[in-house]
């Protein structure tokens, strides 16, 4: 059976085409620069019909879309209303049209790829996996904030994580090569790209995780700050004189990584800076590895305990002097309890599975249950 798996994100949209028994792709790309006149893509609608014809004439990966049995797309935000993946109706589409005002730059461009599959990829079910979902499992005392309640209820305020299905990939990878029911598992896992977050995951649920009511909280990014106390935003704004949108650009796009090196977002250019002896530079990347040590031990205590640190994503799977310096921070505190893992993620498979499994209960329903 063939799935199609749609990441719509603010200016690209990627897929890939799997062959879901063997669990492979056969076809993977990116539509990149949407919305720029030398890109050939005025929007998310119109990238929908390049991909069809990418996977229909360029590549000649299928003779007909009626072959593509589902497609799955990645939601970023699906507010409290979804735990798991679910097959697009109206009703989904209008709860994502109200989490959009807290994820403006990716859940739009996730509708509008929704609303041309319809049209490119017509009677093909359409599944929606969110990036918050894994962690709606998270308990109220670890998700509210301390500020008055009124907020959440008004404004539903709170912890959402992201990263989710990043996080829920690599636990279940971490309990087969464990060789343990995830059920009997206390993990920790840590996705590192140039966004990072780390989420507890009890025997295979999310109970916390770093990011929070957007993804800005938590451990130091290639550009966003992470952790603050929030009365440096007010003092900034009263002594430089920012405005909202300007305190939004400096810790969203001006910090982290960038912010405090003063030389780059990306790790690769830190790590380089290092070696030649820039301070700044180390200093950067001592404070990225101290808040996930923070964090890591945070989590066991939260958890009771610890089986395995899980490292993922472009920086996690690449730096291992990372996993070195916890396993060394670790050993004497853990006493070796502990395994640290790199795995690879795989959310595009994930995706696929997810998507594949609802549209095979929605055939076998139609079917009153016969397989």
């Amino acid at each position: 059976m063939l799935i199609l798996v749609i990441n719509c994100g603010s200016s690209s949209a990627k897929y890939q085409l799997f062959d879901i028994e063997s669990k492979r792709h056969i076809a993977k790309g990116i539509v990149e620069r949407i919305g720029e006149k030398r890109s050939g893509c005025e929007n998310h609608y119109e990238s929908i019909r390049i991909i069809k014809d990418r996977l229909l004439n360029d590549g000649a990966f299928v003779e007909s879309v009626s072959e593509i049995k589902g497609i799955g797309h990645r939601v970023v935000h699906g507010g409290e209303e979804f735990g798991e993946a679910v097959i697009i109706d109206k009703k989904v589409i209008e709860s994502i049209e109200m989490s959009s005002e807290l994820a403006p730059l990716h859940n739009p461009p996730s509708l509008e790829g929704i609303r041309a599959c319809k049209r490119y990829f017509p009677g093909i079910p359409q599944i929606a996996v969110f990036d918050t979902a894994f962690h709606q499992s998270i308990p109220p005392h670890a998700y509210i904030y301390g500020i008055p309640f009124i907020f959440y209820k008004k404004y539903k305020i709170r912890r959402y994580g992201f990263h989710g299905t990043s996080h829920r990939f690599v636990a279940n990878e971490a309990a087969r090569i464990l060789k343990k029911p995830i059920r009997k598992l206390k993990l920790v896992t840590v996705h590192l790209g140039n966004g990072c977050s780390m989420a507890a995951v009890l025997s295979g649920k999310s109970v916390d995780t770093t990011m929070g009511f957007t993804p800005l909280e938590g451990l130091l990014m290639g550009t966003r700050s992470g952790d603050l106390d929030p009365a440096i935003v007010t003092f900034l704004m009263e002594k430089e004189g920012f405005g909202i949108r300007r305190i939004n650009e400096i810790l969203n796009k001006e910090s982290g990584f960038l912010g405090v090196s003063g030389i780059s977002n990306d790790m690769r250019d830190v790590l380089s800076e290092m070696k030649k002896g820039n301070r700044r530079a180390a200093v950067a990347f001592e404070i990225f590895v101290y808040r996930i040590k923070k964090y890591i031990g945070a989590y066991a205590a939260v958890m009771g305990g610890l089986d395995a640190v899980v490292l993922t994503g472009g920086i996690g799977e690449n730096v291992t002097r990372i996993k070195k310096e916890l396993s060394r921070a670790f050993r004497p505190v853990l006493r070796g309890q502990a395994k640290f893992l790199i795995i690879p993620t795989n959310e595009e498979l994930l995706i696929a599975e997810d998507t594949y499994r609802l549209v095979r209960n929605k055939r076998l329903s139609a079917e009153g249950g016969s397989d």
